[in-house]
């Protein structure tokens, strides 16, 4: 038999059909639908309907799970089976039967907290130093700090001097901004950090003896302390925070106090290096948030004492002037008057009172700072005529010799510090005593320091 034989209606599969015509599909055409009648084209339902009847039609994978018996028995515990559409039993008949251990209750685990621990916090950006350019943004624990403690938290590599360097070049930017070093910062922004080229910090282990060594020394100069707050009678000599060729200072020793969670206690001020007294530290993120806001709105009450060149005419009065900072020949950081608009000029105000004086040559001053600016009362009562004994920067009267018996370190004590409790519980009501070098001044001199002091009847404002 021929393939070209004849067919249906007589014409072969190859034939022609009705008007002569090749029956056969055309080149690039469709073969006709099954059921069309001859030698008409079928129409396009129809030659869908054609296809779908051709199509071979899946296998339902619903229906061969529902029918695919169980290989193992449910456990008495069911495993909760993760969401999503379920595997066919092809796939799980190719899977090793599960260990017994595997259909046992589940373990449960405690939540895993995404906030990042002060380790990672460090290891993040550090990695900024060596990748150069990169923008941080504002956690909600440095809402409201302010710029150059917030670089001091996040680079403890970094030197105050460095901090001051690159903000005052305009190389840190906050949401594209130029940012000042005492700007507050809020939860959310980003500040752009330059390329910070330093050498890497040796990871020293910590030692035992060290810290408590260390531990035994903090409790030592311990005024107060609560839950909350720490106030440190700090010695003079001690720095505060670290810098240029300083390796042991107030923030340092405070890791020897960091609880099991990493939390280390804050500083919410400063002090001079050579300044002694009372110094207040937060033992926690709440507390360290609340006090920074007390000393921004002014609501703590501060109140120095110094020995001072000379005696005031005005025996009670009030400084106000503007300082800005200055760079010395010697490349030392220094604080001068300036004038209002001058650039970086911040007003500065403080209140004294002479509370005794030593033979017109000497007088024991009671001061009140208003504002807190670096350096506020030794600038100012240089600014008066009547330095603070012992002053290596703001000294400034000729051919003037030392009493005797006196030594020649500075004579200024952080006395007294009055401020609410952050959490409400009353006031914070410390005063620190006088350091041995300005013990042993008021003893030559003569000065009860157990007598009135008239500075706190001053204005706050």
């Amino acid at each position: 038999m021929r393939t070209g034989g004849k067919g249906v209606g007589g014409q072969g599969v190859g034939g022609k059909g009705a008007g002569g015509k090749s029956a056969g599909p055309k080149r690039g055409g469709r073969p006709p639908a099954a059921g069309a009648p001859k030698g008409k084209r079928p129409s396009h339902d129809a030659r869908r309907s054609a296809r779908a009847v051709a199509r071979p039609r899946p296998k339902r994978e619903e229906a061969e799970i529902r029918t695919e018996p169980t290989r193992n028995p449910a456990p008495l515990h069911p495993v909760p089976r993760a969401a999503g559409p379920r595997k066919p039993p092809a796939q799980q008949a190719d899977k090793p039967a599960a260990r017994p251990a595997a259909r046992s209750a589940p373990t449960r685990r405690a939540p895993v907290s995404d906030a990042p621990t002060r380790a990672e916090v460090k290891a993040e950006t550090a990695q900024v130093l060596a990748t150069g350019v990169q923008q941080l943004v504002v956690s909600a624990d440095e809402n409201e700090m302010r710029i150059d403690r917030f670089l001091e938290n996040r680079f403890p590599q970094l030197s105050f001097s460095h901090i001051q360097r690159i903000v005052r070049k305009g190389e840190l930017r906050v949401n594209g901004k130029r940012a000042d070093s005492k700007d507050r910062l809020e939860e959310g922004q980003t500040v752009r950090i330059p390329p910070l080229k330093l050498d890497p910090q040796e990871q020293r282990p910590r030692s035992a003896k060290a810290d408590g060594d260390t531990l035994e020394f903090l409790r030592s100069i311990t005024l107060y302390e609560d839950d909350d707050v720490i106030v440190l009678n700090k010695p003079a000599g001690l720095a505060v925070q670290g810098g240029s060729g300083t390796t042991r200072h107030v923030d340092q020793m405070l890791e020897a106090l960091t609880d099991k969670s990493g939390q280390k206690p804050r500083l919410v001020h400063r002090l001079d290096k050579d300044t002694a007294g009372c110094l207040v530290i937060a033992k926690s993120r709440f507390a360290a948030a609340t006090l920074a806001k007390t000393f921004r709105s002014r609501s703590a009450r501060k109140v120095y004492w110094a020995l001072v060149a000379g005696v005031p005419r005005v025996r009670q009065g009030r400084i106000s002037t503007y300082l800005a900072r200055e760079e010395a020949y010697d490349g030392d950081q220094r604080m001068a008057v300036a004038k209002h608009g001058e650039d970086g000029a911040m007003h500065a105000v403080t209140y004294y009172a002479v509370v005794e004086t030593a033979a017109q040559k000497l007088s024991w001053l009671s001061l009140k700072p208003v504002t807190g600016r670096t350096h506020q009362l030794r600038a100012h009562a240089a600014h008066i005529g009547h330095p603070i004994v012992g002053d290596p920067k703001y000294f400034n009267i000729a051919n003037w010799e030392l009493p005797g018996g006196i030594q020649n370190k500075l004579h200024l004590l952080a006395r007294r510090i009055v401020l609410p409790h952050p959490r409400g519980k009353g006031t914070i009501d410390v005063s620190a005593p006088l350091p041995p070098h300005m013990r042993q001044s008021w003893n030559l001199l003569g000065f009860e320091d157990e007598r009135y002091d008239p500075i706190v009847d001053a204005p706050d404002a």
